[in-house]
């Protein structure tokens, strides 16, 4: 089974690595811990994501809206195309902008 992780770079940014898929995610949650942050957007950096399905893309709209709850901006950086096709297919692009 395929594995996701989520590394803090800093206080506000984080790498997302792996494959965003049904099999991967599972119940993983945003951050197992959540980080104090003085910072009212936190970037995402999905360059190392290699694989990604509806679920993975599910996972990360109950993302941006556990910040959202918190009053935090999710923004997402180097998004792969296969993601940026399956969010122009459902219509939730602009959740991310």
């Amino acid at each position: 089974m395929s594995k996701i992780s989520i590394t803090q770079l800093e206080d506000n940014q984080f790498r997302v690595s792996g494959e965003l898929t049904r099999n991967s995610i599972g119940h993983e949650r945003l951050l197992n811990a959540k980080p104090e942050s003085k910072h009212k957007t936190w970037y995402f950096d999905l360059s190392d994501v290699s694989r990604v399905d509806t679920a993975g893309l599910a996972w990360l709209i109950h993302s941006f809206a556990e910040l959202k709850q918190q009053g935090i901006r999710l923004e997402l950086q180097n998004t792969p195309e296969q993601l940026q096709k399956l969010m122009q297919l459902g219509q939730v692009t602009n959740l991310f902008e």
